[in-house]
């Protein structure tokens, strides 16, 4: 199957953001768009617990009358889950996709996500899914669990979402941030677009030739690219420059060697993405 946009939708209000982000991504790389939906049927304990304090009789009747329950539930979610997607349908092709595509399935986000990873050329998700959604200072578990499963790019989503005006990249010098910096230059995602390299660390040699080759690359590549060397700790610093400069969408790489990989797999990562007001893109 084609690499595709793939986008992950639920009943929370992040969705709407999810939708816009995935078709904005879609027209951009020129890549199919495919709407999921994934039904989790599992059955809270507390129910099943019911029947223990029962007499036989009646705790055979009970597990008859909550195995009727079980179906009846699965059916309504599969039906909830049909309407979500074709409204998400409506919304991408409102924005100007011409065939998105629609899966659902059975089972947990996170395996599901990473069973279809090979299709995925990107994913889009929500900050938080429809158990969260209220909590304004919590980070949905699911993202936390695909940012640390999966090795795809995947772009996350506040409740909203506009095209990028400006893109910062978070820059250490790592394998993976030089790739994250040549994946920039060359995207169609990002054509167009001014981009921000911003190191965190000391100025140094070392650190003002890794900054000097990120400008370079995009410069090169048509770019209006502009750089930093910021000290302090990571995810304030960073947070910091994205208000300073009015930037809407921020990049990292999720693996490195230096400061910049405590913060995509330690607790900094949880805390990034948690304050986070604008998408940000995760790199494998």
């Amino acid at each position: 199957m084609t690499e595709q946009v793939m986008a992950a939708i639920d009943g929370s209000t992040f969705s709407e953001g999810v939708c816009d982000a995935a078709a904005w991504a879609s027209l951009a790389l020129g890549a199919p768009l495919t709407f999921l939906h994934v039904n989790d049927n599992h059955v809270p304990p507390e129910e099943r617990n019911l029947s223990g304090n029962l007499l036989a009789g009646g705790r055979e009747r009970l597990l008859e009358e909550l195995a009727r329950l079980d179906e009846q539930r699965a059916k309504v979610a599969q039906e909830q889950g049909r309407l979500m997607l074709q409204a998400a349908r409506e919304r991408a092709i409102q924005d100007g996709v011409a065939e998105p595509g629609a899966r659902q399935r059975n089972g947990t986000l996170v395996e599901t996500l990473e069973e279809l990873q090979g299709d995925m050329r990107l994913l889009v998700i929500g900050k938080r899914g429809e158990g969260a959604e209220q909590a304004s200072g919590h980070l949905g578990s699911n993202l936390e669990r695909v940012v640390r499963t999966l090795h795809r790019p995947i772009l996350m989503v506040p409740a909203s979402f506009e095209a990028p005006k400006k893109v910062m990249l978070a820059f250490d010098g790592s394998p993976t941030t030089r790739k994250g910096v040549e994946m920039l230059a060359k995207s169609p995602l990002f054509a167009g677009i001014p981009v921000h390299v911003v190191i965190i660390g000391a100025e140094t040699g070392d650190n003002r030739s890794q900054l000097d080759w990120a400008l370079a690359t995009l410069r090169d590549a048509g770019h209006e690219a502009e750089g930093a060397i910021r000290a302090g700790e990571v995810e304030a610093t960073l947070r910091a420059y994205k208000d300073e400069n009015a930037i809407d969408l921020l990049v990292m790489g999720a693996y490195g060697h230096s400061r910049i990989r405590h913060l995509l797999v330690g607790s900094t990562t949880t805390e990034m993405l948690r304050r986070a007001s604008v998408p940000i893109l995760l790199l494998r």
